[in-house]
């Protein structure tokens, strides 16, 4: 079983910020295959469905973004799920410009407080990750006054997009492999 987990912050006062667009990517997700994220398990709100014949749990952790492996591991432990092989992780990344998306196997944190507690609770950094660009952090800007901030008027259409293309990469990873979604996916952003 995959478990597709996108990382942000529960509650209306964070909804379609920078620091939850791993929410709004399974938010796509799960409108695409009629999937309701309305169960409660783990911590985590959650939704079944299936991709390209695999059963896939979609996963919105409800523990803030800083403890988002205190919700994945447990889910990951009871479903029997291999991180290395079945977790994919969607998170913002405020080194890449707004929705521009990166795929990678395994690698560091680079920074990203979830992504550090999902590694520190399953002892590897090994697990597929797709990041979409937030926009860059402007200089001199508190990081998190502009993660908890919200992009404007013609950045968000440009991460609908990539929205609906990080969907797109989870089908292909699910399908055909990560090194395909890699290839198809990393690069340049595709604007409304």
């Amino acid at each position: 079983m995959y478990v597709v987990a996108g990382l942000g912050n529960p509650g209306l006062s964070y909804r379609h910020t920078r620091h939850n667009i791993g929410f709004d990517a399974v938010d796509v997700i799960a409108k695409r295959y009629s999937a309701k994220l309305s169960k409660s398990e783990f911590r985590s709100k959650t939704a079944n469905c299936v991709i390209s014949g695999e059963k896939v749990l979609l996963v919105k952790p409800q523990t803030f973004m800083n403890l988002s492996g205190e919700a994945i591991r447990p889910l990951l432990d009871y479903y029997k799920a291999d991180p290395v092989k079945e977790l994919i992780v969607i998170s913002d990344d405020v080194a890449l410009d707004a929705g521009r998306i990166r795929i990678r196997k395994k690698g560091s944190a680079g920074g990203h407080n979830g992504l550090k507690n999902i590694i520190k609770n399953l002892g590897t950094e090994d697990f597929i990750r797709i990041r979409i660009g937030a926009g860059k952090l402007p200089a001199g800007q508190d990081m998190i006054s502009f993660v908890l901030g919200r992009n404007d008027r013609k950045e968000r259409q440009t991460l609908e997009s990539a929205f609906e293309r990080a969907a797109d990469a989870v089908e292909t990873i699910i399908a055909r492999g990560v090194d395909e979604a890699m290839n198809r996916f990393n690069g340049d952003i595709q604007e409304q």
